[in-house]
């Protein structure tokens, strides 16, 4: 993390953003030693277990930041993980123990065209982004939701075409598909990708290998693993990490 320091917070708010999204605002007076500026920065959310165990953590992204408030928006499945299970139950005045801010991830502003690809965990990191682009950016983002409804009003440049793509169980296995059918414009791209482990190992393949996407403009992660716990999802992202080495990331 870039800011090793922790912050108590209380829950001010809780607002149904979409049918399978849940927007939790926290405030505190420990924000006033908050970093400023850090939407798109992810925190963690720490979870204490029993004695001698260590706490579990979950990282979400800052969709919002104000004054004395910052927002964080939670993702809705079927089979909710601690922290997800914990923003469903939050009520205004119940507190959490957060670790951060972790650096942020922007896409490359020093490209002639953008490319943004996320499933509904990526959705507040990529409305940051498309928040951020210059206003005569062009380009275009492939957003896999889980239905209609879940389908935002975003801030984004007139010049950049918004795609969404509805899937009941939204792994980003639809995003490629459609990526495919986008026109492949002039100039140089740059990338900004995130979405369930195996989905971001396909697109890797299509934007490195097929597209021959430079290292500088471009960022791809996974946020989750399909059958996995978040410890298990990172087990097999180090793993990936180390048979990746040395390649052109």
């Amino acid at each position: 993390m870039a800011d090793k320091r922790t912050y108590e917070l209380t829950v001010v708010r809780r607002v149904k953003v979409s049918e399978h999204m849940l927007r939790i605002t926290l405030g505190g007076n420990t924000l006033e030693s908050f970093p400023s500026n850090q939407e798109s920065a992810y925190i963690k959310f720490v979870f204490p277990q029993g004695a001698g165990e260590r706490p579990l953590m979950r990282s979400y992204t800052i969709r919002h930041q104000r004054e004395t408030e910052i927002d964080i928006d939670f993702a809705l499945h079927d089979h909710q993980g601690p922290a997800s299970n914990w923003a469903v139950n939050a009520q205004p005045g119940d507190r959490i123990l957060i670790g951060g801010p972790g650096p942020k991830k922007l896409i490359n502003h020093q490209a002639d065209w953008f490319l943004l690809a996320g499933d509904m965990t990526a959705l507040p990191a990529i409305s940051v982004n498309l928040a951020e682009l210059p206003s005569t950016a062009s380009g275009f983002a492939v957003i896999e939701v889980a239905s209609e409804s879940d389908i935002q009003d975003l801030v984004h440049p007139e010049n950049l075409q918004l795609h969404w793509v509805i899937n009941p169980t939204p792994t980003g296995a639809l995003l490629l598909p459609k990526i495919q059918t986008l026109p492949w414009m002039k100039g140089q791209p740059a990338i900004w990708a995130a979405c369930e482990f195996g989905s971001m190992r396909t697109l890797r393949k299509f934007f490195k290998q097929e597209k021959e996407i430079s290292k500088n403009h471009i960022y791809i992660s996974s946020y989750w693993k399909l059958g996995q716990s978040d410890e298990g999802h990172k087990i097999a992202k180090k793993r990936d990490n180390e048979q990746t080495a040395g390649m052109d990331k």
